[in-house]
């Protein structure tokens, strides 16, 4: 896209008989501010949610290379004497190369990746994509699937820039992890930005402890896990970080907290942020909003704005056309989603299978009391709150008794498995059932890594499966992430507990379906007849549909559950030919 070929509301307004009032620029707040007519105050107001609207006659809001397009479509409206005429020159210009920078990348591949001064990696064609994507469109959203390496394209988006210090806010398990990355894949730095000849590794990296604020040492990197972030709220927006990277930023996808709360006003301060998450929706499609808040205020409008005009109502979560989002996001440079489908033809393919297994119905029935005992105590209580906190204990306790009484079912699954010669990933969610499944299998010599384990264990775990001296890893449905290289030793996932959550689901498949896997990755969904399993099964069909359209996949369809049942047909006759053969000799 030419210059003359800008869309008409970047067309410069240029000069004019009459002007509704003036713009200034606050350098201290970074905002614009309009002083003049009712009328462009009140269209100002309405152009740009969150706009300071209590003083009559006055509009302030901040300055973007986003906000500003929009404010050149007001004035060519309503003109305004531009009183900081250099500074409005220089960021019409800076949004005049946004939006031509971004038509450029949405028409054909853009890549980019940082000099070797700068960094140690090799990219992929598509991870060089993803960096002219970041360059340009920062802040926003890095949602490609689990697996493709999204810690590798945030660094070397880092290192293009050059510009020191910044943070990375993580979740607690990958404190460690990323600092290794750093050190794996950035050169190391002066502060200043110039190359340190002689490194100083303690000046490189800092990761920050305890919620008590600090002074913090000279560094280029500074980490810090969700849970400290309330701490810290007052004090890091002061440092005024070069960049800022929220990894798996779907922990803020629900407001109302400290975490969300300090970690707005920290990337408020930074004003150069991205995001990443192959699972930023989990739930209703209304959490997008929330992430992307966080990553650029109110680019999604206000709260009230987005709910009555994305979703079903006021104060409504579910998204009435998730596809149509998703292609707002995509389009205005707010989100890049690449799937494995799309960028590693040669990676093999994943399927999922849902397998009916028995479940004991006596165990079942005993478990089942105290759901009773609860439904009891329900119908009595007309405290609304402490209603709404029964009623979810009901749901975790049936939860909980489907999964104890199908655990041996499950753990016969996985036997057969087992027996086979494959290596298996297990998911669960109840300590009770990992108990069973321990148990059931324990000449198999299982490990896990359930939130129970210190994180010298989990590692241990961890290191003892893809070493091969176990066949078989329990994981908890909601760990952390940061358990990587299974692709290395597994491919099958087994599912013996659901979560609510298809988010979930996919973080759990992506963890052995990611590069450097070569056997099609088959996740068998263990689900009995009784229990809570056929609700939570329709309930993820919904789900899937909100996180699918706004991601821009398409839920799977009959064929797909098709081709999955062959595979599964192929792999179960591997498992039954290897089961006759050993019982032979």
């Amino acid at each position: 896209m030419s210059t003359s070929e800008l869309p008409a509301y970047l067309k410069h307004p240029g000069e004019h008989e009459y002007y509704y009032g003036t713009l200034n620029y606050d350098s201290v707040s970074n905002n614009w501010i309009i002083e003049g007519e009712a009328a462009v105050c009140q269209a100002a107001k309405r152009l740009f949610p969150g706009a300071d609207g209590r003083t009559r006659g006055i509009a302030r809001f901040k300055s973007n290379k986003r906000t500003n397009g929009d404010l050149n479509w007001l004035m060519m409206r309503y003109p305004l004497k531009v009183v900081d005429l250099d500074v409005w020159e220089e960021q019409f210009k800076e949004a005049v190369d946004y939006v031509l920078r971004r038509e450029e990348i949405r028409r054909g591949p853009q890549k980019l990746e940082p000099s070797l001064v700068h960094f140690k990696g090799q990219l992929t064609e598509f991870q060089k994509e993803g960096v002219a994507f970041l360059s340009n469109n920062a802040p926003t959203l890095l949602a490609d699937d689990m697996g493709l390496g999204k810690t590798v394209e945030a660094l070397a988006w880092i290192a293009t820039q050059n510009r020191y210090p910044g943070i990375i806010i993580v979740p607690t398990s990958v404190q460690t992890q990323w600092k290794k990355q750093i050190e794996k894949f950035i050169v190391p730095q002066l502060v200043s930005g110039e190359i340190a000849l002689f490194p100083d590794s303690s000046k490189q990296v800092h990761i920050i402890k305890g919620l008590k604020p600090y002074d913090l040492p000279e560094a280029n990197f500074y980490i810090i896990h969700y849970g400290l972030l309330r701490g810290w709220k007052t004090a890091l927006p002061d440092y005024k970080f070069e960049f800022a990277v929220f990894d798996e930023i779907q922990e803020l996808r629900r407001t109302g907290t400290e975490k969300y709360s300090a970690a707005s006003l920290l990337s408020e301060s930074v004003g150069n942020a991205i995001g990443l998450s192959g699972t930023p929706v989990y739930n209703a499609g209304g959490e997008i909003w929330n992430i992307m808040n966080i990553l650029d205020h109110q680019c999604l409008g206000d709260w009230g704005s987005f709910t009555r005009e994305w979703c079903y109502g006021y104060g409504e979560m579910v998204v009435t056309d998730p596809d149509m989002l998703g292609e707002h996001l995509r389009r205005e440079g707010l989100m890049l989603r690449r799937t494995k489908d799309q960028v590693l033809t040669e990676l093999p393919a994943k399927r999922r299978v849902v397998q009916e297994i028995d479940s004991d119905e006596k165990t079942f029935t005993r478990e089942m009391k105290s759901v009773f005992d609860l439904i009891e105590r329900y119908d009595t209580i007309s405290d609304n709150f402490e209603k709404g906190r029964v009623k979810r204990e009901i749901g975790e306790a049936m939860r909980q008794a489907t999964g104890i009484s199908k655990a041996p079912y499950v753990a016969g699954f996985v036997r057969m498995l087992l027996e086979a010669g494959e290596a298996v990933v297990l998911y669960g969610y109840h300590h009770a059932v990992y108990e069973i499944w321990m148990e059931e299998l324990k000449h198999f010599n299982p490990v896990r890594v359930t939130g129970q384990e210190t994180n010298s264990q989990k590692e241990q775990a961890k290191e003892a499966f893809i070493n091969g001296d176990s066949d078989l890893i329990i994981i908890s449905l909601r760990a952390d992430a940061g358990i990587d290289v299974l692709q290395k030793r597994a491919n099958i996932n087994v599912f013996g507990d659901l979560d609510w959550y298809p988010g979930i689901h996919s973080q759990c498949e992506d963890r052995t379906h990611r590069m450097g896997q070569k056997d099609s990755v088959l996740s068998y969904y263990l689900v009995c007849g009784q229990g809570s399993d056929e609700q939570m099964m329709e309930a993820l069909g919904f789900k899937t549909s909100q996180f699918a359209g706004i991601m821009g996949e398409k839920t799977e369809s009959e064929e797909d559950k098709a081709i999955a049942q062959v595979e599964v047909g192929k792999h179960l006759d591997k498992v039954i030919e290897k089961i006759k053969s050993d019982s032979s000799k």
